[in-house]
């Protein structure tokens, strides 16, 4: 690997730890007392950029153990680093074209397997699809809640990520890591708790796009 390579490397590496360090900065777990004025108060921040970046619909309705994200940088954070890691990703590349005896002949076998695993990933998430589903309806969730919310918000992959969001429901919350079953709990748990029933929590996605 030449000297060009392992600079971009070094530079996406600091970017990513700068990254990792603002996200945890910017976390807070309610404790018993808190509202969301003192905690704005607390941090610098306001009430209505709280209620905005975590999606909260009554400013009145915060739990002990609840995370917010205090600030919106996490977003445009991951998106400075991005430009970094294509330029490592191009320098690989490049190195690899020049370091090939064949480059031709290596780059149809490359293109081969990309087409072979990009088929194996496909029938992989097929599969767990339906795997999926069956985990969440065994777990207590509805074909409703899965229709109404897990597949707009997550297309049914418990693993599904935006940077900020996580999970079959794609929240901040811890609830939305673990297993099948754990996060089909916590949905239950979440809908019941914030909007009353998990059918009113159906309707609230459905009118606002997010829940």
């Amino acid at each position: 690997m030449n000297k060009k390579v392992l600079t971009a490397l070094t530079v996406a590496g600091i970017a990513t730890a700068a990254m990792a360090t603002d996200v945890s900065a910017d976390t807070y777990t309610v404790k018993s007392g808190d509202t969301l004025s003192s905690i704005a108060a607390n941090h610098d921040t306001t009430v209505d950029r709280i209620l905005n970046v975590n999606k909260i619909a009554d400013a009145n309705m915060i739990f002990v153990g609840e995370q917010f994200e205090l600030d919106d940088q996490a977003a445009a954070t991951t998106q400075a680093v991005t430009p970094a890691s294509s330029a490592v990703a191009t320098q690989q590349s490049a190195a690899t074209s020049v370091a090939s005896v064949a480059p031709a002949a290596s780059q149809a076998t490359s293109q081969a397997t990309a087409s072979s695993s990009a088929t194996t990933t496909q029938t992989s998430t097929s599969s767990a699809s339906g795997s999926t589903y069956d985990q969440f309806i065994a777990a207590g969730g509805t074909s409703a809640l899965w229709t109404s919310v897990v597949m707009p918000e997550s297309g049914g992959n418990v693993n599904a990520s935006n940077g900020q969001y996580h999970g079959l429901g794609q929240t901040n919350q811890s609830w939305g890591y673990g297993s099948v079953a754990s996060q089909t709990q916590g949905m239950l748990n979440y809908a019941t708790s914030r909007y009353g029933s998990v059918e009113n929590a159906i309707s609230f996605r459905a009118a606002n796009g997010w829940w």
